[in-house]
């Protein structure tokens, strides 16, 4: 669910959908993501922090997540671009960015509970850290922190922008949950259609969406304006999930809790449409112990497939929609940096 860090700007091992000719770009766009969400990733950890937890476990957990699992630069960035594109001022939108930067922590520890996910590149989650429990705990007092910043952080708009502000984010984070309770539903279930797992990547992307349309109107925008925002970070967190989908099928130890406690990759549940190809992939999948040579022969058959270069031309549609939408405001702040973002979500595929 929270990989919404789009995986192509983490520097990891497994991003082999990255060339070499890119990681100069990555870096740069890195560098200014950081920067414009920088002091909204302060705030959201200070305020984390400043609490009198009754053990030291607790804060000794939540210290640990924001400092080494969670730089979500994203929300605060999009917020801040969507604002300063209809003519805001960006500065506005932090305090909003920090409390979404703790909303959203929180739905990522829930999300690895759900998943028992223990690690996430090379480093430990909460729940494979501390445990369940624990995680749970530490979730749960990242959401009730999130939504008190969230709140003063709407005092200071006018009455109704703020109860507009805190209506978007409530309602992009209910369809996070409905999508996260549908998903659940596929544990396991090697046939559902792709089609179906796509409609959940959508609703995934509500949280993103939600951001950019609270960022426009904080910069009162029109409307219209709002309407093309949403549909922004709508499209930027599909193509980051669906990348993700990709990356997945290159991690031995990803694909095989993908397998054992969530649902397949969507490319696999496409390829798999296929009845040849999916007696091969069912055939590896099958095995106790999945190898790296077997994960990267799963990679091979799906990514030859014509059901999995129909899903690359999806991409490719999103990415056209919405660097048009984004040529409306051409010159604006930001506006260079989310083209390069649309660029790079094509990288390698």
């Amino acid at each position: 669910m929270a990989k919404e860090a789009l995986n192509y700007l983490i520097p990891q091992e497994k991003s082999k959908l990255i060339t070499m000719g890119s990681e100069e770009q990555i870096k740069k766009i890195m560098v200014e993501m950081k920067r414009m969400g920088r002091k909204a990733c302060e705030i959201a950890l200070d305020f984390a922090m400043n609490e009198e937890y009754e053990h030291e476990v607790i804060r000794e957990a939540i210290n640990y997540f924001m400092r080494e699992l969670w730089g979500n630069f994203l929300h605060p960035a999009l917020l801040a671009i969507s604002c300063e594109a209809v003519g805001g001022n960006s500065e506005r939108t932090t305090l909003v960015g920090a409390s979404l930067v703790l909303l959203t922590g929180a739905a990522d520890v829930h999300d690895d509970i759900i998943d028992k996910s223990e690690t996430k590149g090379s480093k430990m989650t909460i729940f494979g850290k501390f445990g369940g429990d624990i995680a749970l705990l530490v979730g749960d007092a990242l959401l009730f922190k999130g939504l008190m910043l969230l709140n003063a952080a709407c005092e200071n708009f006018p009455k109704k922008k703020g109860e507009t502000v805190k209506e978007l984010i409530k309602r992009g984070f209910f369809k996070l949950g409905a999508a996260e309770t549908l998903e659940s539903t596929f544990k396991g279930n090697w046939n559902i259609s792709p089609e179906e797992f796509l409609e959940v990547i959508k609703k995934k992307a509500a949280v993103a969406e939600a951001a950019a349309r609270a960022g426009a109107v904080i910069g009162d925008a029109t409307p219209e304006e709002v309407k093309d925002w949403g549909r922004i970070g709508q499209i930027l967190s599909m193509l980051s999930n669906i990348r993700d989908e990709f990356v997945d099928m290159f991690e031995a130890e990803e694909l095989r809790n993908r397998r054992d406690n969530e649902c397949l990759p969507l490319p696999i549940l496409y390829a798999m449409c296929n009845h040849e190809v999916r007696k091969e992939i069912i055939y590896i999948l099958k095995k106790r112990e999945l190898t790296n040579n077997d994960v990267i022969k799963v990679a091979d058959i799906v990514l030859e497939t014509k059901e999995v270069q129909g899903l690359k031309a999806k991409i490719h549609n999103l990415i056209k929609e919405g660097k048009r939408i984004l040529c409306r405001y051409r010159g604006r702040p930001g506006i260079e940096l989310l083209n390069n973002l649309l660029d790079l979500s094509r990288e390698g595929l």
